[in-house]
Order: C-alpha cells, then sequence, then structure tokens
C-alpha cells in the first residue's frame, strides 16, 4: 500500500502572523483567572461554590443613580428631544468627530471632575470606543514599530495588550518599589531609560495611570512635575491615563498632569503631554464602550480623529450621554455620593483584610486595592506567588489579580476589586479568605488536602491547575 504523506503538500498558512502571533497577552495570570471565574462563577443563590470575580475594576457602586435618572428623563433612552423624535437625525451617517453637544457636555463634565482647575476645550477632544482604543490610537499616533514607552510598575496588565499586540511598540518598566510607596522616582525613571538605550530601543514617551491602576492612589503634584520636567528634559510624551480620576475620596485629592502643565506655562511640553479618559469607571458604563483622547497638540488630534473611523462611539450612545452629562445638578450629585459609597466599599474590604492580619497599600482612589499577602506564601518568590495564586483561585474561590501579572518586581502583592460586587458577597468573599488564613496556620500540622478540604469544592477538583500554571511575568 503507497503511503500518500509523502505526495501532501504542505498547507498554506490562513491565518497573518499578527492573527497567529502569541503577542496578545492572553496566556498573562491576569486573564487565566478570568477564563476559571467565567467556567463557574459565583451566584448566591444558584452557585454559592463558584469563584467571586474580584479581579474586575467595574463600579457597579452608583448604578442606581444612573437608573433614576434615566426613569424621570425618559427622553433620553426613547431618542426623543424636548419631546420630538430624533430617530432619523440619529440613524442616518455622523462624522467621526463626534456629535458637538456631548462633546460640549463631555469637556464639561471632565472639568467638573477636576474641580475646573483645568478646563477642557471640545476641540482638542477625540472619541474613542472605550480608553483602551484610546490607548492605542496614542500609540499609534506618537511611536513607531519597535518603538517603545516607559510605564511605571506595577501597571495594569492589559497594558500588555493595549499598547504592543497591534502596534508592535515595546513597554519597558519604571521599576517602583515598596519602601518608596511604589512611587515613580527619577532614579527609576533613568534607570528604565538607560535599559531601554542598551536594547537600541527609541524611547518616545512615558505613560502613567493617575490615579494608579493597580495601585489605587492619587500621584502627588511632586510625582507629576518631576515626570514633566523628565520628558521636557527628553524630548519625549507623557500620557496620563485619567480614567478613575472620578473615584479620588480621601486626600491627598486628584491633580490632573494638566494642572501642572498649565503651572508651568505649559510652551515646552504642552503639545506633547496627552490624557485619556473615558466613562467606564467613573461613571460606571463600561459597556457603552465611550473613551477619548484629550491634546492640545493639533496633529496628534487630526491623526486620532482619523484613526478613531475605526472605532466609533454610537450616535445613540452621544444623544444618551449628552442628556446626562449636561444635567449639571445630576453630575455634581453624582460624583459626590459616588466617592462616598468608594470610601465606604473599600473601608469595608480594609478592615476585613485588617481582622485577617492582611495589609495593604494606603488607598485613596480606584475600584480596588494593593494588597500585601506574601507572608502567607510558603517561599518568597514569584514560583510562591504562583502557588498562592493558584490556591485563592482553585481551592478559596477568589478571583484576584497577582503582582506579577502587574509586573511587580516584589513577590506576594495582589490587585484586589471590590467595587463590582454588595457589601454580603464582599462579606463572603472576606470570610473564605479568614478561613483560609486560618487553615494556613496548621499547615505543619495537617496534610494540605485537608486543611483545605472544605474549599475543595467538586468544582475546584475538576480544573485543570496546569491550565492556569503559566510562567510567572517577571
Amino acid at each position: 500500500m503507497v503511503s500518500r504523506i509523502a505526495d501532501e503538500k504542505p498547507q498554506p498558512q490562513l491565518l497573518s502572523k499578527k492573527a497567529s502571533c502569541n503577542s496578545h497577552g492572553q496566556d498573562s495570570s491576569y486573564f487565566l483567572g478570568w477564563q476559571e471565574y467565567e467556567k463557574n462563577p459565583y451566584d448566591p443563590v444558584s452557585n454559592p461554590a463558584g469563584i467571586i470575580q474580584m479581579g474586575l475594576a467595574e463600579n457597579q457602586l452608583s448604578f442606581n443613580l444612573l437608573e433614576s435618572w434615566l426613569e424621570a428623563n425618559p427622553d433620553a433612552l426613547a431618542l426623543r428631544r424636548e419631546g420630538a423624535s430624533v430617530f432619523r437625525e440619529l440613524a442616518l451617517f455622523q462624522d467621526y468627530h463626534g456629535m458637538p453637544a456631548f462633546k460640549n457636555a463631555l469637556a464639561r463634565f471632565m472639568s467638573e471632575q477636576r474641580g475646573y482647575r483645568v478646563v477642557f476645550d471640545p476641540s482638542n477632544i477625540v472619541l474613542t470606543a472605550g480608553a483602551t482604543s484610546a490607548n492605542e490610537a496614542l500609540v499609534f499616533c506618537l511611536a513607531d514599530h519597535g518603538d517603545a514607552f516607559l510605564i511605571p510598575t506595577p501597571y495594569y496588565p492589559g497594558f500588555d495588550r493595549d499598547l504592543k499586540w497591534r502596534t508592535g511598540s515595546e513597554i519597558v518598566p519604571v521599576h517602583c518599589k515598596s519602601a518608596d510607596g511604589f512611587r515613580v522616582t527619577r532614579t527609576a525613571l533613568n534607570d528604565a531609560y538607560r535599559r531601554a538605550q542598551k536594547r537600541r530601543l527609541r524611547v518616545k514617551g512615558v505613560l502613567i495611570t493617575n490615579p494608579s491602576n493597580p495601585l489605587g492612589t492619587t500621584s502627588p503634584r511632586a510625582d507629576l512635575e518631576m515626570l514633566v520636567d523628565f520628558v521636557a528634559a527628553k524630548g519625549i510624551h507623557l500620557v496620563s491615563d485619567e480614567i478613575y480620576s472620578g473615584t479620588a475620596f480621601a486626600e491627598p485629592g486628584f491633580v490632573s498632569v494638566l494642572e501642572v502643565v498649565a503651572a508651568r506655562g505649559g510652551a515646552d511640553v504642552s503639545d506633547r503631554v496627552h490624557v485619556v479618559y473615558s466613562l467606564s469607571k467613573d461613571l460606571g458604563l463600561p459597556g457603552f464602550r465611550v473613551g477619548a483622547i484629550y491634546s492640545s497638540n493639533a496633529a496628534v488630534v487630526s491623526a486620532a480623529t482619523k484613526m478613531s473611523s475605526f472605532g466609533l462611539v454610537s450616535s445613540q450612545t452621544q444623544h444618551l450621554l449628552a442628556m446626562l452629562l449636561s444635567d449639571k445638578d445630576f453630575t455634581r450629585k453624582y460624583i459626590a455620593e459616588n466617592k462616598r459609597r468608594i470610601k465606604e466599599r473599600r473601608d469595608q474590604l480594609v478592615k476585613g483584610l485588617r481582622a485577617i492580619d492582611i495589609g495593604c497599600l494606603e488607598s485613596n482612589a480606584g475600584l480596588f486595592c494593593w494588597v500585601d499577602m506574601g507572608h502567607l506564601m510558603r517561599s518568597r518568590s514569584f514560583e510562591g506567588e504562583m502557588e498562592l495564586w493558584k490556591k485563592v483561585v482553585f481551592e478559596v474561590g477568589l478571583n484576584i489579580s497577582p503582582g506579577s501579572s502587574c509586573h511587580c518586581r516584589e513577590p506576594g502583592w495582589f490587585r484586589v476589586c471590590f467595587a463590582n460586587m454588595s457589601p454580603k458577597t464582599l462579606d463572603v468573599a472576606l470570610q473564605r479568605l479568614g478561613a483560609f488564613v486560618e487553615a494556613g496556620k496548621g499547615l505543619r500540622r495537617a496534610p494540605a488536602r485537608s486543611v483545605y478540604h472544605r474549599f475543595a469544592t467538586k468544582w475546584a477538583l475538576r480544573l485543570t491547575p496546569a491550565s492556569a500554571d503559566r510562567k510567572a511575568e517577571r
């Protein structure tokens, strides 16, 4: 019998190199934890043994305020203005520059979030399909394939996807230390810049998140001044992702980088400082996909506007939000109440963690805490961090994000979100974690299986730990 193998022709490569490469970052523990949660999500009634999602930075705390506003303003959803239908107007073609009414309302809301210490010009706003699209568009505008951005660590794991995957740009971590409260220093910036030069990478800018994701802290004015001085000296750009600006609930308050630029006259750096914003966190509307780039650089605004045609915000969404954001009385009350609720929920988490001897970085913003669980690890290493993370996900049933996924150099830190669940669910999560910590005190006296038996529910036993057992991000 003659084999056909020798006669078979090699199959053509059906996908592009970009589509088939592994540079999306999907194998990060950050995304793997999400995958395990989606297989078995917690529900207090139908699935009380499921995984509680504490890896999602979503703001559900003030959703009822938005719902109440919609009930009181039915024209917004009914596509009406002063009682008359605007369906035809919205359904037909819209310019990708965005609807003037919405851009004006968004500019005022952004100014209001910053106490009008910065006043935003609607003509400098580029609308995008969320902050993800905004950050990528900015990278496309500012850098070529192979160019680099410096980003202080720990940083949002999604940046490895958002900034690199399609653009071909590189990220050079600016390593920050717990001894400094993870604040960025000039020494760390200079070190990262030198490392980029050794790799023959052209540094095009620094990107920060302020308030910080995952730290939950605002950048002090002195740090922002140092960053502006640094980019001015190097002749590079500064991108400030300020999507959590409206979540700052305690002192020191939020300071926008644009305040610092304005204070120094702005002439030397104003065209190289850019802000990213969205309504996903402050207003709790991630599903609406509304993001924005703000820049005083006319060339950047022009190029980013052209790019925005690949990810427009629907006219229907702009119409609804223009009406909502134009209600000044509502937005003022919403901002104040939302901050109060965030602080209350943050305090619940911190108090619960403290009761089981787990500490965290002092925070004043954001929808998460940066939690130190290093003392629960068998070894102070990234291997020890991964071992603990897998136990928390597979046995305790909590999806939290390990610090290594955020490129933190010190093992044992985890990002824990608190604003996407009810107080009762947060209590359940804390009870689970407390029982785990208490059981861990007797590790030398009992086999691991019996110690964690109460958490080893049927769903956990069916999971394959190897699927999440990837090399820790260094």
